[in-house]
């Protein structure tokens, strides 16, 4: 079989057994060839146990610059978990390359021809390493493995090593001892496996000033430049990370430097009920409030979200989505939230979410998501998913403007309330139907009112009356078109031809999407594009439909939520939609939507012709 042969175009795929250790050398690999210049996207598909269970780490390198996953297959497989090795081997292209541990010959495994099979024999190499105990050197197979890898596809070893040194910084014994192993690795690939493999990676200058980042930590470091003091929270996967990281940036940056005080409120609760209390009592008190959950946490906080709604509390939640219902695939990637959080709680209530594409955006709109939730008075979500809130990321520096101000919205001051400005707690005074509000302490003896999830008149006074009920409601209904002139708009991309059709897309789809896009018009397929990013939805979303004959709709979930919620918040015939929906928890692929989309275009074609 003719062996793969690319350069800097090709998917590396590391299978370990989860709790080995490898994620440090798997992620060595991915910034290696960052440092060489040339972009990848990495994803890291591991199981909710703790140990034992199967994990894969997947690196697509790509001078082109595309961040979206390829598919499941890869070019060249480290296979190190035998419980996988059969779909491991089978998950390898034709042409492909296999590195393996040889230290013991395989004699029961399955072996392709057409794969390229490279032993390296890792455990005998590892128990060459002097004054070492077996679980180091079990930790050290893996940096092994690192150095043939890095010779196999010429990377260059200076480059890995200086990531090692910036890794253990301060620990001579630690870099000398990976050094070691690494070069183990390296050495044995170049006097026996050397010309085996003709994928390479070559130096070059794609990656520019762009950073590599977690979502979750970007949407931590935007709770911190938003202005957000307080957080408090439940672990769950995959949101538990987005709390570490407003800790630790909190500790960087909130912490007094003459008193050393904290200038943060970090809790972590009982539950995910008592999490989301909190946040809203130290938003009506005027913190700046957030909790960070997954959907079942969403749906164990509903009750508190319709007194957000109803009271108008400001507060800001983190949905960072999994597969589900119920435990679901609690360490896998969907967008499958979107119903729940947009009419989260019981009786009637509609909450602004917003759709992040990438970490850049999680930091814009994480910050931003403090702003429209005091100016709004109301819970604001940002609805990120497993895929950008626990992988790497490629992405733009994040910026911040040190000129801005934090938008507090409407609130009544102790002069103003002395120079005898009329107070309502749930008065309309301009027709933006958004009130004032007044912080506690405010004043000693005017601006005071009671805060009730009950039925309330415009000045909050108790009442039962049907009337006043519905003058409320109507209100807050009102505040939700002004929402709409507010959240960030939606994206725009017309194709260079004149097109009939349409796709909406909206989240982590961005990058595949991008790339099939790309794909689609090399083959004569064009449409237009609209990045949803917010609901409520603003006219440029039922304009952009009604532009065109048929729209796809691309998520990823079973039950086409984003579609369902255009159609019935925005009265659009549903016949107008097509969806392209995929759920099975891995990251969706540019393969998948193109596939999908030039399928249904052929079907198209074809009931239009007859």
């Amino acid at each position: 079989m003719q062996p793969i042969s690319a350069t800097n175009d090709f998917v590396v795929k590391f299978a370990n057994v989860n709790g080995s250790g490898s994620a440090s050398a798997n992620e060595l690999f991915a910034r290696s060839i960052l440092r060489m210049g040339v972009p990848v996207c990495s994803r890291n598909i591991f199981p909710s146990n703790i140990q034992g269970l199967p994990t894969w780490y997947e690196v697509r390198v790509s001078g082109e610059g595309w961040l979206g996953r390829r598919g499941e297959t890869a070019d060249f497989v480290v296979a190190m978990n035998p419980q996988t090795w059969n779909k491991d081997i089978d998950s390898i292209e034709p042409g492909g390359y296999l590195v393996f541990d040889s230290t013991k010959p395989l004699t029961t495994q399955k072996t392709r021809d057409d794969v390229h099979m490279l032993g390296v024999p890792l455990t005998r190499l590892s128990n060459t390493l002097e004054g070492t105990i077996p679980r180091e050197r079990q930790l050290l197979k893996n940096v092994i493995y690192l150095g043939a890898v890095a010779q196999l596809l010429s990377m260059h070893l200076e480059t890995v090593e200086s990531l090692i040194a910036e890794q253990f910084a301060g620990k001579d014994k630690l870099i000398k001892l990976n050094y070691t192993a690494m070069k183990l690795g390296y050495d044995y690939a170049a006097e026996h496996l050397a010309g085996k493999c003709q994928l390479k990676v070559t130096k070059d200058d794609k990656v520019g000033d762009r950073i590599f980042i977690q979502g979750n930590d970007a949407a931590g470091l935007g709770a911190v430049f938003g202005g957000a003091t307080v957080c408090a929270w439940y672990p769950i996967t995959p949101s538990t990370s987005l709390a570490e990281a407003f800790t630790a940036h909190c500790k960087k940056f909130r912490v007094d430097p003459v008193t050393k005080k904290n200038n943060f409120a970090i809790v972590q609760a009982e539950d995910e009920i008592a999490a989301i209390g909190m946040v809203i009592g130290a938003g009506w008190n005027g913190a700046r409030s957030f909790t960070a959950t997954s959907g079942p946490g969403i749906s164990l906080m509903q009750e508190f979200f319709g007194l957000a709604y109803f009271a108008e509390v400001p507060a800001v939640v983190f949905d960072i989505q999994r597969g589900g219902p119920s435990t679901g695939m609690p360490t896998r990637t969907q967008q499958s939230d979107i119903l729940l959080a947009a009419y989260a709680s019981h009786g009637d209530t509609k909450h602004p979410l917003l759709f992040p594409q990438d970490p850049g955006e999680a930091f814009e709109f994480a910050a931003q998501a403090f702003d429209l939730a005091e100016r709004l008075q109301t819970p604001v979500f940002v609805m990120l998913d497993l895929d950008i809130g626990m992988n790497d990321w490629l992405c733009k520096p994040l910026q911040w403007d040190d000129k801005r101000k934090y938008d507090r919205g409407k609130i009544m001051t102790a002069e103003m309330l002395d120079a005898g400005k009329l107070f309502g707690r749930y008065l309309d005074v301009d027709g933006d139907a958004i009130p004032y509000r007044t912080l506690p302490a405010t004043h000693p003896s005017k601006g005071a009112y009671f805060t009730r999830g009950s039925s309330r008149d415009r000045f909050a006074k108790y009442s039962e009356d049907g009337s006043v009920y519905v003058d409320n409601m109507q209100r807050l209904l009102r505040k939700f078109e002004t929402a709409k002139t507010i959240v960030p708009a939606p994206v725009r991309r017309d194709a260079k031809e004149k097109t009939k059709y349409g796709a909406i897309y909206f989240g982590s789809t961005s990058p595949a999407m991008d790339e099939a896009l790309a794909a689609l018009e090399k083959d004569g397929v064009h449409l237009n594009t609209l990045r949803v990013r917010a609901f409520p939805f603003n006219e440029e979303v039922v304009e952009f439909i009604n532009a065109h004959d048929q729209v796809f709709v691309v998520e990823q979930n079973r039950d086409a939520q984003l579609q369902k919620l255009i159609v019935n918040e925005c009265a659009i015939d549903p016949a107008r939609f097509i969806s392209i929906l995929h759920y099975d928890g891995t990251p969706i692929t540019a393969r998948f939507i193109t596939g999908a989309i030039a399928e249904r275009m052929k079907v198209t074609h074809k009931e239009a012709a007859e």
